[in-house]
């Protein structure tokens, strides 16, 4: 959602989760419940302000049905895929300038899978489709 990962349910995390909720058409109520995990391809919802994040481990890697729509027209799905020109590199063929945005660091096509979901999901979360110009459209 565009914050760093720190295992706490702050209020920064809950206004970015407004915004992912008003963004993607859902309840705005800054909780991850059932239907925001759902959107962002977790099993389970997450705690709540006093709580820690606790996505399942197969949940946090698990992109959802529009990354996994991504992935597969960015790379065909690929992790390690490079575009002919080399800049467009890894399962949802990041920028490395995009990847070390979104926290990233060395080269996003030879990261580990789970964390370019994980990646892919926030970028999602905190603009949309857009930075998916082609492979983006059809519907989030």
């Amino acid at each position: 959602m565009g914050l760093p990962a720190t295992g706490r349910f702050t209020a920064a995390t809950a206004r970015a989760v407004r915004r992912y909720q008003r963004a993607h058409g859902l309840t705005v109520d800054g909780i991850v419940g059932p239907q925001t995990a759902g959107s962002l391809g977790l099993a389970a919802p997450l705690k709540g302000a006093t709580g820690t994040a606790t996505p399942s481990a197969s949940a946090a890697s698990a992109p959802s049905g529009t990354l996994a729509r991504i992935a597969q027209c960015e790379s065909g799905g690929d992790p390690t895929a490079i575009s002919s020109d080399g800049q467009y590199r890894g399962k949802y063929q990041f920028t490395r300038a995009t990847w070390r945005r979104m926290g990233g660091t060395d080269d996003p096509a030879a990261a580990p899978e789970a964390e370019q979901d994980q990646r892919a999901a926030a970028l999602l979360a905190q603009a949309g489709t857009s930075p998916w110009p082609v492979c983006g459209q059809g519907g989030s």
